[in-house]
C-alpha cells in the first residue's frame, strides 16, 4: 500500500504542469483582452501598454509560462489582476475555506440521506416505497441546478418565509442550509440509486442466500454480507461526486451570494484574471487526486481482498 500511494504521489506533479500548461495556453490565446477589460471605455494605449509590462503580458508566452512556474514552486501565485495589490494566496485563503464548508455541507447530506435510503429501497423491492424513491430521485437527477435554487429560494424564503436568502454566516449558520440542500439533493438522488442498484447485485448473490440459510438474522446479513460489499461501487463514485459538487459550486455560489471560490472563479473569467485562474484550476485538479487517492486506500479498508 505505502508503493502504490508514493506512485500515485510522484505523478501528481506531472498531471498539475500538464493541467497548468493547458490552463495557461486557454487563458493567453483566449479571446478578450484583460487590460482592455479593465480600463473599460477609458482606452488609453500608454496606459495599457504601461499595465501588460507591469503583468508581464508583453512577454512571449513561454518565458510568462516559465515565470509563473518558478513563482508558483516558491509559493507565490501571482498577483490578481482585478483586484490589484491583492496577491492570489491572500485572495483564496478565507474563500476556500468557505467553498470547503459548502462541499463537506453538500456531502454529509448526499452520503447521510442517499446511502440508507438507498439501502432500504433495495430491501424493499417492487414496493410503493421503491417505486416513489426511482421516482422521485430522476426527477431529482434531472433537474439542473440553476432550476434547483431559485425554485428553494421562492418556496423556503418567499413562501414560507423560513429561511434567508443572501450571504454566509459559517458552516452553523442557518444561511448554509439553502444552498448546501441546493448542491446536496442532486448527490442523494445519484447515490440513492446507485446503492440500490449495488444492492439489488449483492442480495442475489450466493453468499448472502447461504448466510440467511445458516440463520444469521437480517440484522447481521445486512451489515456484514450486503452493505459491506455493496459500498464498493459507491465508494468509486465518491470521487465523481466531487467533480459535480464543485461544479455546482459556482452556479450556487453565485445565486446565493456567497463569498467563496466559486463566485471568485467567476468573476475571475469574466475580468479575464489569470493567475486566479491558474490558482483555481490547480486546486480543483489536487482536489481531485487526493480524492480519488483516498477512494482507493478505502478500497483496502472496505475489501481486504483488495492489493495494489
Amino acid at each position: 500500500m505505502g508503493a502504490y500511494v508514493v506512485r500515485r504521489l510522484m505523478w501528481t506533479p506531472v498531471l498539475l504542469i500538464a493541467v497548468s500548461l493547458m490552463t495557461f495556453t486557454l487563458g493567453r490565446f483566449g479571446p478578450g483582452d484583460p487590460v482592455q477589460i479593465w480600463m473599460g471605455q477609458y482606452n488609453n494605449p500608454e496606459v495599457a501598454e504601461r499595465l501588460r509590462q507591469q503583468y508581464g503580458l508583453d512577454r512571449p508566452f513561454f518565458v510568462q509560462y516559465g515565470i509563473y512556474v518558478k513563482d508558483a514552486l516558491q509559493g507565490d501565485l501571482g498577483e490578481s489582476f482585478q483586484y490589484r495589490g491583492r496577491g492570489v494566496s491572500e485572495l483564496l485563503k478565507s474563500r476556500m475555506w468557505i467553498s470547503l464548508q459548502l462541499n463537506v455541507a453538500a456531502m454529509i447530506i448526499a452520503v447521510g440521506l442517499g446511502v440508507p435510503l438507498g439501502f432500504f429501497t433495495a430491501l424493499k423491492q417492487g414496493t410503493w416505497l421503491d417505486t416513489a424513491t426511482v421516482s422521485v430521485t430522476l426527477l431529482f437527477m434531472s433537474v439542473p441546478v440553476f432550476l434547483t435554487a431559485p425554485g428553494m429560494l421562492i418556496i423556503f424564503a418567499l413562501w414560507l418565509d423560513l429561511l434567508p436568502t443572501h450571504g454566509w454566516g459559517g458552516f452553523f449558520d442557518q444561511r448554509i442550509i439553502m444552498p448546501a440542500l441546493v448542491m446536496g439533493i442532486p448527490g442523494v438522488a445519484f447515490l440513492t440509486r446507485l446503492t440500490r442498484a449495488s444492492t439489488l447485485e449483492v442480495l442475489s448473490q450466493e453468499y448472502v442466500r447461504t448466510a440467511r440459510a445458516k440463520g444469521l438474522n437480517e440484522f447481521a446479513v445486512g451489515h456484514r454480507h450486503i452493505l459491506r460489499n455493496a459500498l464498493i461501487p459507491i465508494f468509486t463514485m465518491l470521487g465523481l461526486s466531487l467533480a459535480t459538487l464543485m461544479t455546482g459550486t459556482f452556479i450556487v455560489e453565485g445565486f446565493f451570494g456567497i463569498p467563496g471560490m466559486g463566485r471568485l472563479a467567476i468573476e475571475s473569467f469574466f475580468a479575464r484574471d489569470y493567475p486566479i485562474i491558474m490558482a483555481l484550476t490547480l486546486i480543483i485538479a489536487a482536489a481531485f487526486v487526493l480524492a480519488n487517492l483516498l477512494v482507493d486506500i478505502g478500497y483496502r479498508f472496505i475489501d481486504p481482498r483488495i492489493r495494489y
